[in-house]
């Protein structure tokens, strides 16, 4: 048996829910709250964009808030986590705010969740972001390597090919064209039979 247990981590807009800043485009009829990771690779300049829309909208938290309360996980999401959690240690490493992701980790039966914040002034609007680690995902793959686990990531975007090449294995979920045409060196799961597959593959290699 292998020293090195298997450990699955994964993102989470686009991997196990809806994103985020596409529903809330959807909602206020702004088309450029559309752009995501999929989309833009460089983050900061992503969230500097989507902060001044806010500011020139008069669009606040709560409003954000809102619609995230009515959105749902994506078909199957909660089936996979339940079967994931029976067989091995998991955690979910985003680029989503703690502000945002209550409502999901609820329905997801709260795994672990490591993100990042947002800072809030006291009309609610939304003045700041703070990573709580610059390339804070593959840090995370880093540390748990370094404890001895062998780690599986999962994602869907740009900002997830640093995790995805530090892994051991590394699962492209649903990626844009785009981003599936960058990055053919990583497997591809276009839905979660196959993540479950590839996972079972891997830990059989491994004979764990």
């Amino acid at each position: 048996m292998s020293v090195r247990p298997p450990i699955v981590a994964m993102d989470l807009e686009g991997v196990l829910t809806p994103e985020v800043w596409i529903a809330f485009a959807e909602k206020t009829g702004i088309s450029e709250l559309r752009l995501t990771t999929r989309d833009i690779s460089d983050y900061d300049v992503l969230m500097r964009r989507r902060l001044t829309i806010l500011r020139e909208n008069n669009l606040k938290l709560a409003d954000i808030q809102e619609v995230i309360a009515k959105m749902e996980l994506l078909p199957g999401a909660a089936e996979y986590m339940h079967w994931l959690r029976q067989r091995y240690q998991c955690v979910i490493l985003s680029d989503t705010f703690y502000q945002f992701a209550t409502p999901f980790m609820e329905k997801l039966s709260w795994p672990t969740l490591l993100c990042n914040s947002l800072e809030v002034d006291a009309d609610g609007n939304i003045c700041n972001y703070r990573l709580r680690l610059q390339d804070g995902k593959r840090h995370a793959v880093l540390a748990l390597k370094q404890l001895n686990f062998s780690v599986i990531a999962m994602g869907d975007s740009y900002n997830d090919t640093a995790m995805l090449a530090e892994a051991d294995l590394g699962i492209l979920f649903r990626p844009s064209d785009k981003v599936r045409e960058q990055f053919p060196q990583f497997p591809l799961a276009t839905d979660y039979p196959t993540v479950q597959k590839l996972i079972r593959e891997f830990c059989l290699s491994c004979q764990y």
